[in-house]
């Protein structure tokens, strides 16, 4: 088995069975787990590089507004325009934020990938702003961590020795 499907290197070498692994998130690992190895310093900072990122690309459309009234499409083109990045931001935040709360569902992903393209300012805003409240991903995969640790406590406490050593009457 692979590290991918939660197989410890304990269990695949011969040892213990030292149960599921947390899943690693990007920029945190495993440290959301029990919030060690500068937790909160990567939270700060993978807040403060989203925010900083959507600075920059508000400024990139900025740019773009203006190559728009340079160009002197009149004000529809730039209404339409203004309004379009709005809108798709705006669904791509709430898209966003949904996803860290549930697992999203991958066809439903593809339809709305360019979409999601357009409003990436309002993906960078929710990832930052998660990341003021905990590690994007973190509540999910805690919960997701928990069940799986649960169900392995709970098949591990019902085995309670090897039944071909079991001792039968005479």
């Amino acid at each position: 088995m692979s590290d991918e499907t939660g197989t410890s290197p304990e269990t695949r070498a011969g040892g213990g069975d030292a149960g599921p692994r947390p899943e690693p998130l990007r920029f945190y690992g495993t440290s959301w787990v029990d919030h060690t190895d500068g937790y909160a310093a990567r939270r700060a900072a993978t807040a403060l590089g989203a925010v900083a990122a959507a600075a920059v690309a508000c400024l990139v459309l900025r740019f773009a507004y203006q190559g728009l009234q340079i160009a002197g499409t009149g004000s529809f083109v730039t209404v339409l325009v203004v309004g379009m990045f709005a809108v798709c931001s705006a669904l791509a935040f709430g898209n966003t934020w949904q996803s860290y709360e549930r697992r999203p569902d991958p066809d439903r992903q593809a339809s709305q990938r360019g979409l999601l393209t357009i409003g990436f300012v309002g993906s960078l805003l929710a990832y930052a702003c998660r990341s003021f409240l905990e590690a994007p991903g973190e509540k999910l995969a805690r919960a997701e961590y928990d069940k799986a640790r649960a169900e392995h406590d709970r098949t591990r406490s019902r085995r309670t020795g090897n039944p071909a050593k079991k001792k039968r009457g005479k």
